[in-house]
Parts: C-alpha cells; structure tokens; sequence
C-alpha cells in the first residue's frame, strides 16, 4: 500500500507549506505525518486492548481506524490548505474518492473486501458510526496530536510540546447514550489535553499564522487562481500535483510575477496587522469563505490605494474550531461527563477564554508589494459590510473605504 502513487506522492508535498520560508526546518512531508499518525493509531489500539476495552470495535474497525490514520491525507493539495483557502475543493473530498481509484483502490479491496474504502472514507470525514472513529476525526484525534509535535520539532520552536504519552495512557472507550461507544479521555489525562488545546494555540499564533507565512500563501492563491482562470492549469491537474511541479508549472506561465516573488522570498510587506480584538464582531464571513469576491476587494482596494491590482492582498484566516471540545470525560469515579467549549469546573478551564485565545491569533492584514498611498482608515467599514452590499458598490464602481 505504501507503494502506491497515490500514497508516494506525499513524499513530495511539503507539511507546512510556505512555512519553510520563516522556519528553514519545515521541509518535513506529508508522508513523514501520514507514517506518524498510523503509527500513533496502533498504540492507541494496543493501549485500549491491554486495558480490555476493545469489545465495542469489531477488527474491521480496527482495521479501518489503522489505514484511516494513514491514508487521511492522500487527497491533500501541494502547500497545505492554501489552495482550499482559495476556492478548490475540500482535500478530505479529493482523497474519499481516491479510496476506490487505481492501485490504491485494488490493494485495499484485496486487505479488507469492497467495504473497505467507504468504512476508511467514513472515518476521515467524521461520519462514521465506528466507536473508534474519534481517534481519526474529533477534539483528541491522533492527527491532530501528530502534527502538532512533529511541526513544532522541525521548526525548532518550543510552543507544539504535547504530553502524548500522557494522552495515549488516558484514552478510554465510552458509552455515550444508547449503546454508541465513542472515544473518551480519562479524568488523569484532563492536563494532558489542555497542554494539546494550548499547542495548538500557540503553533496558529507563531508559526501556521505567521506574518511572512500568511503574505506567502496569500501570493501563491492568487498566482494559482491566475493561473486557473487563464486555463493555464486546471483543478485535476492541481489536485494531483506535487509543491514542486505546481511551482513548475507557475513559474512557466504567471502574468502576475507572483510565483517567482515567492520563489524567491520576495514578500509583500504588511501594510495593516491587527489583532482580531480589534477588529468589529461583526466582520463579514466573506473575508475568509467568499474567495472570489475577496479577490474583487482586494483589486478595488489597490486601485483606491495607489497601486496596480493584485499588489494588495486583504487576509484574514478563519479557523473557528481551534479550541474547541466535545467528547466524553469518565471521572475517576467510575461516571461519565460531558467536555465541551464551557469546560469542566476546576478541571479544564481552557475552553472557557478560547474565544479570547482565538482572538489572539488570528489578525487581519493588509500586504502590500509597496507602501500604500492612501489610508487603510475606512477598512473596518468594509469589513462589516454584508457581501451583497460589497458587490453592489463594486458594480457601481463606487470606492470601499469612506
């Protein structure tokens, strides 16, 4: 199986994506992640089975949970979740569909029969009714856990430590209600989960969320959107690409001059960096989920700003679910409880200021090629503007900022 192209091609797709433009150290793959996921997914099973609380999960299941682990990211695009942020289809979709195509497809159907593939596919999108299907998708998955230690090894930072031994000795299988088993955490690894809540923080704010890293992907979207909308590459071709020929591809035909910039470490600058905090509640979901009409903004707003279009780019990445919980807790008493984003009274206090947290990480920021030459003062008008009312006054060509 791991022979496979579908699974060799990871080899060639960076982890991190442009992160290893700040952290020279990134260059581990998404292969490196897939290997450490299963690996940690077969302790996990060896774990439960010691303690006898595997009768719930049938082999198949564990059969299923193993190859999930490994085979979760075979859709995944070239440069992380860039070109998700820009339009093109959800990677988990693209590697469902895989599951059932080629040399991949007639391996598994060999291992486990035809059912295989879609009990696979129900784990990595979360749908699956498998007891053990929180160890692939959920608030303590195993991938999750992963690649927060291995990113912030490669990096060199400090701020990714995970307790996983910890959490592994603390997993425990749980009756929810009704007879449905689910993935739980032993009241001993509540600490353990925390470290994991605050990692995970701490790896968007200083590395996924980086300054240099976000004006990076900003460029490299709207490169590839060039590109597509040009009909120079194609999103097959993309989906199917490595970092290195999509780079490739780009750098034979980019009009925008925007690949290369990357390329060379060329980056636009920050013309705005502000926390969420200060940013209205009321900003508009159209900033992070409506790429198209961000690209629209962006143009307008550099015209307005004294420069060419596509030498300003508006960024502002969303990642709600960061911090959030919602799985069973067995107390030392024996009882189970619920973890969800209210914590748990003198036990898991983290959930509690997520919002907060959130708030720190994530910024809204302005990268321009240049400084710009008119203010960015009227911004936050724009931001809490509906998207409806943003394309009429595109439409009208009336300006953005008052």
């Amino acid at each position: 199986m791991l022979d496979t192209p579908a699974v060799q091609r990871l080899r060639y797709v960076r982890q991190l994506g442009h992160a290893f433009l700040v952290y020279p150290g990134a260059t581990h793959s998404r292969f490196e992640h897939a290997l450490g996921a299963y690996h940690l997914t077969k302790s996990a099973l060896t774990a439960l089975a010691e303690r006898g609380e595997l009768d719930p999960a049938n082999e198949d299941d564990r059969l299923a949970a193993r190859l999930a682990a490994l085979l979760h990211d075979i859709g995944h695009y070239p440069f992380s979740h860039s070109l998700e942020e820009a339009g093109f289809l959800h990677h988990e979709s693209l590697g469902v569909a895989k599951l059932t195509r080629g040399e991949l497809g007639e391996v598994l159907v060999s291992i486990g029969g035809p059912s295989l593939a879609g009990r696979i596919g129900d784990l990595i999108r979360g749908r699956s009714a498998s007891p053990l299907g929180g160890l692939i998708s959920g608030s303590l998955d195993l991938d999750k856990i992963e690649y927060l230690s291995r990113d912030a090894r490669m990096c060199g930072v400090p701020y990714g430590a995970v307790d996983v031994d910890r959490l592994l000795a603390s997993l425990t299988l749980v009756d929810g209600g009704a007879g449905r088993w689910e993935i739980g955490v032993h009241e001993k690894g509540i600490s353990a989960l925390e470290s994991l809540l605050f990692a995970k923080y701490q790896m968007y704010r200083n590395v996924y969320w980086h300054h240099a890293v976000r004006s990076a992907t900003c460029m490299f979207k709207r490169a590839v959107r060039r590109a597509v909308a040009d009909r120079v590459l194609a999103a097959p071709t993309i989906a199917e690409a490595t970092d290195g020929s999509l780079m490739t591809a780009l750098l034979a035909a980019d009009p925008t001059g925007l690949a290369a910039r990357v390329q060379e470490r060329r980056l636009f600058k920050r013309a705005l960096d502000l926390p969420a905090s200060d940013v209205p509640h009321d900003a508009q979901d159209w900033l992070s989920d409506d790429p198209d009409l961000l690209e629209r903004v962006e143009d307008a707003l550099a015209v307005e700003s004294g420069l060419a279009p596509g030498l300003l780019l508006l960024d502002f990445p969303a990642r709600t679910s960061m911090l959030s919980v919602d799985l069973p807790l067995r107390t030392r008493s024996g009882g189970v409880e619920r973890l969800t984003d209210a914590g748990r009274a003198g036990q898991l206090g983290l959930p509690r200021v997520a919002d907060a947290l959130y708030e720190s990480a994530r910024r809204l920021r302005v990268f321009t090629e240049g400084r710009a030459s008119a203010r960015l003062d009227g911004l936050m008008g724009l931001v809490v503007m509906p998207a409806e009312e943003v394309r009429q006054r595109l439409d009208a060509k009336a300006p953005l900022l008052r």
